[in-house]
């Protein structure tokens, strides 16, 4: 019950107990009562305005550079997350083509580039290099790892580039002019407390990860293992991080042979989640309970056949979308517009209740 309508039932209740009192007593005993509901919803109406919706709205009095070029410098180009993160970036760029109404040397143009596998953070910061040296007006870059990338950060802010960051950050926030990405900590939060209670609230546990160097994965796994262990009778047995061994399935099958009585994973990515899937695990292994991340079309597969609880997803289309306006309103005068530093979209947990759900669409990867 929210706290607006707690306090209109003490507001009755209060009424009823001071019956038959003057009218002076009356309106001296309710007052603080009225003002407590006038405070808490004023309150909650000023929560829900100050919410940022998913989609930006483009606001055309802001004074974005026309003509400006968008540098976009990836973790990785390979899979449907990254591929509708890339959809929401340019359809951003169409949108404000057209709200702007810029047309040939005007018009807003964006690269696309990156690794195609998170784990070749040498190569991200080689394109970054190049990138730089091809001097855009601003530049956008999801960090493989968050430390790697300081020099390349500095020559940016060194040749008047502004950075922003998207689904990864970096160590060194103070180089970049803002971040979008989602609740990462939530996301290990909502996966352990969904595990946990299909276990019962007891047994063992494994987090199957990505990279440790990445920001996003290790606010994952935080919250899982922070989350999981605050049971009573549970326990994270081990976390495997996938830069921190030579072969990642063959570090997963180790683990489930050497603690025959796990009871359940927590895969932090999707690539690593549809590793796991992929394993010929044995059949003494399969009633191990899956929770993965990112709703991705073997995921949506898997949930449906059993072969996994559920998943927890982010929203790539808008976090896309949302880096792109953010980018090009960094190209204005800093006097000139205010840019949130640090936005965070919400994840969501989707299994087999709300797979179809329609309010549910932009978690589900096509």
């Amino acid at each position: 019950m929210k706290k607006a309508a707690v306090a209109g039932a003490v507001f009755l209740s209060a009424v009823t107990m001071l019956a038959g009192c003057s009218k002076e007593e009356v309106d001296k005993a309710i007052a603080p009562l009225i003002a407590d509901v006038q405070e808490t919803t004023e309150a909650e109406e000023m929560e829900e305005t100050e919410e940022d919706p998913a989609i930006p709205e483009i606001d055309t009095t802001v004074p974005i550079q026309p003509g400006a070029r968008i540098a976009v410098v990836s973790k990785n180009t390979k899979g449907q997350f990254w591929d509708l993160v890339r959809k929401g970036m340019e359809e951003a760029v169409q949108a404000v083509n057209v709200a702007y109404g810029f047309e040939k040397d005007e018009q807003i143009t964006m690269t696309f580039e990156g690794p195609d596998d998170e784990q070749k953070v040498e190569d991200q910061i080689n394109i970054l290099d190049a990138v730089i040296a091809e001097n855009p007006d601003v530049l956008c870059m999801a960090a493989g790892d968050m430390e790697s990338c300081q020099a390349q950060l500095e020559s940016a802010k060194e040749n008047g580039i502004p950075v922003v960051v998207f689904d990864s950050n970096v160590t060194e926030t103070k180089l970049i002019r803002a971040f979008r990405g989602t609740k990462n900590v939530t996301v290990g939060e909502m996966a352990a407390i969904q595990l946990g209670n299909a276990l019962g609230k007891m047994g063992k546990a494994a987090v199957f990860s990505g990279q440790e160097k990445t920001q996003s994965v290790r606010d994952r796994v935080e919250g899982f293992v922070d989350t999981f262990t605050n049971y009573t009778d549970t326990e994270v047995v081990e976390v495997v991080y996938q830069d921190q061994v030579e072969d990642m399935v063959e570090a997963m099958q180790a683990v489930l042979d050497k603690y025959p009585d796990l009871d359940g994973v927590f895969c932090t990515n999707a690539e690593v989640s549809e590793m796991y899937l992929d394993m010929d695990k044995g059949e003494e292994t399969r009633k191990i309970a899956m929770v993965g991340v990112d709703a991705t079309t073997r995921q949506q597969e898997a949930i449906k056949n059993g072969e996994e609880l559920g998943v927890v997803s982010q929203q790539p289309y808008a976090m896309g979308y949302q880096t792109i306006w953010t980018a090009l309103q960094a190209t204005a005068p800093k006097k000139k517009v205010k840019i949130q530093k640090r936005v965070l979209l919400d994840p969501a947990w989707i299994d087999i209740d709300n797979l179809e759900d329609p309010d549910y669409s932009a978690y589900i990867y096509e």
